[in-house]
């Protein structure tokens, strides 16, 4: 497994000035996870899970359903309006490249009053990283 560093979401500006992509890299959102909002295929796992943390903060449930595999999808999936994220850190990835089926990224995600630390496990589907499902260390 391989360790990043934790990088700072709120208030980071991109090169050319712009607001950060809420998912702590430094590129602009149209240029990082908007890119997969809008249709481009996640090339990793890692580039999957940042996108779909994006999408938690962006509120928008329709990425969410359509990048979760459809063995665990819900039905539905309800945002809760007053959640505010505030960071996101990865902490370590196995697999999860243009090389691999399936892949892990284990991840801590800050919001207003806590946070959440998961090890998520994602599949390839047709090509296309999907979320499968996540567990919760101790």
């Amino acid at each position: 497994m391989s360790r990043r560093p934790a990088r700072p979401a709120r208030s980071a500006r991109s090169a050319a000035g712009d607001p950060a992509c809420p998912c702590g890299l430094p590129a602009a959102y149209e240029a990082c996870c908007g890119r997969f909002h809008g249709g481009a295929a996640a090339p990793t796992a890692e580039a999957l899970m940042r996108s779909r943390y994006c999408a938690f903060v962006r509120g928008d449930a329709g990425y969410l359903m359509r990048t979760w595999h459809p063995r665990t999808r819900p039905e539905r999936l309800d945002l809760d309006p007053g959640m505010r994220w505030t960071g996101l850190e990865i902490l370590a990835t196995a697999d999860g490249s243009a090389f691999h089926s399936t892949g892990t990224v284990e991840f801590r995600a800050s919001h207003r009053g806590g946070s959440l630390h998961e090890v998520s496990r994602f599949e390839r589907v047709a090509g296309a990283w999907v979320y499968v499902d996540g567990v919760f260390p101790g």
